[in-house]
């Protein structure tokens, strides 16, 4: 394997990221449940991408860059730590942020994350249905450079071998809390969106030779779609790793059972599931990721698919910023 404490990395969120025990939840759903607070790790209010953005931006750095350019949905969670990683450490920041349909109206537009975007003081893009991000993205990039400015484009949620990395290391220090805390885990849990975080998290498993199962909950597509897209990232992380990417068989679950009608549309059972965490357990979730995987998370139990009594440990990826964004659906 390649020496995974030489790839360049800049340290810009708080870690290790906590272990805990949630004792009211776990009572409740008869399982022993923990939590890997990962919406704590402090850029902007925290969350996963902050681990992917640490090796981006040490890479942007490497490659003499000035500028960040990075695109989401306009209360993109990735959108806002890529803006505040950027002021952090000295970049512009250039936000293409797409509209998503049938979500609520009242503070989507200028509450939540998008607040925070500006605040941190990126450029915003705000793209129109007819607009295609992609198609802008390049475009903007042309713009840049005759600018003379030196772009370095992150992809949709930081989500390629380099952003990956951010989830191999956490899943190393997960590895270790585990051990010095005695726990025997049955199943990680999480929001599986742009794939970077499973693959990322499954291929620092595998380094560790842990045989630990994860199960990302998708919050946008089928679970065809979904494991075919992060067994083919985690292929290219552990080959970038240095290990044999044949390990990657049979380690890719997903479910895509509980996105509802589509990426960032309500459902009711991820408001329960929300309302249920905060009243138990004082845990905010978002509407958007972790509110839904919780949800679908909540009723593979009640169904009997994941077992009384088993070990389970949700990797809680953050977002809850996007709750004021959402605050009418609470109403």
């Amino acid at each position: 394997m390649r020496d995974f404490s030489v790839i360049p990395r800049v340290n810009i969120g708080h870690g290790p990221t906590a272990l805990e025990y949630a004792t009211r939840l776990s009572h409740s759903i008869k399982c022993d449940l923990y939590i890997k607070r990962d919406d704590c790790t402090g850029l902007a209010g925290g969350g996963n991408k902050t681990r992917k953005l640490e090796y981006l931006m040490a890479d942007a750095q490497l490659k003499g860059a000035d500028t960040i350019v990075t695109f989401g949905g306009l209360q993109s969670n990735h959108a806002r730590q890529s803006a505040a990683a950027a002021a952090k450490l000295g970049f512009s920041c250039e936000l293409i942020l797409e509209d998503v349909p049938g979500v609520p109206q009242t503070d989507y537009h200028q509450n939540g994350n998008i607040l925070l975007d500006e605040l941190t003081g990126a450029n915003i893009h705000r793209l129109t249905a007819a607009q295609n991000s992609d198609d802008y993205c390049t475009d903007l990039l042309i713009k840049l450079k005759e600018q003379g400015r030196k772009p370095y484009c992150i992809p949709l949620g930081g989500s390629n071998v380099i952003g990956s990395l951010g989830y191999v290391r956490c899943a190393m220090e997960l590895v270790e809390q585990i051990k010095q805390q005695q726990l025997e885990i049955d199943q990680i849990v999480f929001a599986s969106g742009s794939a970077g975080t499973q693959a990322g998290l499954l291929a620092g498993l595998i380094a560790c030779d842990s045989n630990i199962r994860v199960l990302g909950i998708n919050v946008s597509r089928s679970e065809q779609e979904q494991t075919t897209l992060v067994t083919g990232l985690l292929q290219q992380v552990l080959s970038y790793l240095e290990i044999d990417p044949k390990h990657a068989q049979g380690r890719v679950h997903t479910n895509g059972d509980y996105f509802g009608r589509g990426y960032g549309i309500p459902t009711n059972e991820m408001i329960a599931a929300i309302k249920r965490c905060a009243s138990l357990e004082g845990l905010m979730l978002d509407p958007v990721y972790t509110g839904k995987a919780m949800a679908g998370f909540f009723d593979l139990i009640e169904r009997g698919d994941i077992a009384t009594g088993s070990k389970q440990l949700f990797l809680h990826t953050g977002g809850s910023q996007g709750l004021f964004a959402y605050r009418e659906i609470f109403d």
